[in-house]
């Protein structure tokens, strides 16, 4: 438990719009592992890893190893005017790994600034500020990038420097495709990009950018092959399609190294962060050499590709790689979701479990509708807590738990979370 003196402190010198988890905040002070500690010494299993980011669990030997060699050349920082070894080696890889052909990268610092260096390569490119976002997104805190997130709950600023039309996500709950079976949903979606094209653009349209399972939307997701039956079109008119990987990439997915792959499509331009840098700031946007070149003056990132963040992203990678982490998300995920379906089959107040490899959500609703149960969520959040379970809330009405652990996760692991959501969400329905 957080003391009161620290959340006083945090109150007076911090904005209130940035928001604390739980009734009692936590003060997390050490990792190892899927586990973490708070100050009051209490042990947590950790289902969120800082909101998916500690993508192979705290404190590895090998990723702390190769930052620490870093840290005692004295170089931290260089900025990218000189050539950083450990930022090519790295560079090398990921566009080796992205299915980007010909693939160049440019290294930001957070999932926010590579949507951005995304939107602006993109824009650059068509010579467009039109944009095809969709709906329940979220991209991001910056100026463009809130004007491309479809989550109202996120959306800092009615302001946009882009001019944005929007597109049905093809969730299965909500809206005019969820009445629809998947291969029809599809078909309709088609409909509706065609139908936005002809009645809310005019001339080029620069890019879509599209999550492969929406993040912060609650883990929603369209129907495998939605991306490429979206690509057939905008190949039509020469528009760019944009992966947002930050959440679905390196493997967490299980079935895939990165969510567009599901589709069956490759996409021009796809963005990172999160998971790569395990903690440390490392993100970017990797795509085409002739549409990531079409940036028309000098810029440069401070502090993206940092040598010690690079050095954490390659020993990242490379532990990722080396242990099959995708396939132990695949495996540790199925443990998951088929335990939380079998559980939860017969329970009226969780409308779904959805999402794939270690990227779970369950939604709650009131019984016998659809219509979103965001205090029940409240309570099964805090009685997760309570029994050492640390996850996330999300989703567009806040009725959404979500859940990525490290794709370290093991099976004996996977079953004790499992067991205190269960008993999480049972004890939260009976109150």
């Amino acid at each position: 438990m957080t003391s009161d003196d620290l959340l006083a402190r945090h109150r007076a010198v911090l904005p209130s719009w940035m928001p604390l988890y739980y009734a009692e905040p936590l003060e997390l002070v050490a990792g190892s592992g899927r586990r973490v500690t708070d100050a009051a010494g209490r042990t947590y299993l950790d289902f969120f890893g800082g909101v998916l980011t500690t993508m192979v669990g705290h404190d590895i030997p090998e990723i702390r190893e190769a930052v620490e060699r870093q840290l005692r050349t004295g170089l931290v920082h260089t900025s990218t005017l000189y050539l950083i070894r450990r930022q090519v080696e790295l560079a090398e890889k990921i566009a080796r790994l992205s299915g980007i052909p010909d693939a160049r990268v440019f290294f930001t610092n957070s999932g926010t600034e590579a949507n951005e260096a995304a939107l602006l390569v993109a824009t650059n490119h068509r010579r467009s500020h039109q944009i095809l976002a969709v709906r329940n997104s979220y991209h991001g805190r910056s100026y463009a990038t809130m004007g491309v997130t479809g989550n109202r709950g996120w959306s800092a600023s009615a302001l946009n420097p882009l001019q944005v039309a929007w597109l049905h996500s093809g969730e299965r709950l909500r809206g005019l495709l969820a009445r629809l079976d998947a291969a029809d949903r599809v078909d309709a979606a088609v409909e509706d990009l065609r139908e936005v094209l002809a009645t809310q653009t005019a001339g080029e349209v620069a890019c879509l950018i599209a999550e492969p399972v929406q993040g912060v939307g609650g883990f929603v997701h369209g129907p495998d092959g939605l991306f490429a039956a979206w690509k057939k079109v905008l190949d039509e008119h020469g528009i760019l399609l944009i992966s947002d990987e930050v959440q679905t990439g390196w493997g967490r997915t299980g079935e895939h190294f990165w969510g567009y792959q599901a589709h069956g499509v490759t996409p021009d331009l796809l963005t990172f962060a999160k998971g790569i840098g395990n903690g440390f700031a490392l993100a970017g946007v990797v795509g085409r050499a002739e549409v990531l070149e079409s940036v028309p003056a000098i810029s440069f990132s401070t502090f993206g590709g940092n040598p010690v963040s690079t050095a954490a992203g390659n020993a990242v990678l490379d532990y990722l790689l080396d242990h099959d982490l995708q396939g132990n998300a695949a495996r540790v995920g199925a443990i998951l979701g088929d335990g939380l379906r079998a559980a939860t089959a017969g329970l009226d107040r969780v409308a779904e479990v959805r999402g794939k490899g270690l990227m779970l959500a369950v939604e709650f609703v009131h019984p016998g509708t659809v219509e979103p149960d965001a205090a029940l969520t409240t309570r099964v959040f805090e009685a997760c807590r309570a029994g050492g379970l640390l996850v996330g809330k999300g989703g567009l009405y806040g009725n959404v738990i979500r859940m990525g652990p490290p794709l370290t996760l093991t099976e004996d692991e996977a079953r004790e979370g499992l067991a205190i959501l269960v008993d999480a969400i049972r004890a939260s329905i009976e109150a």
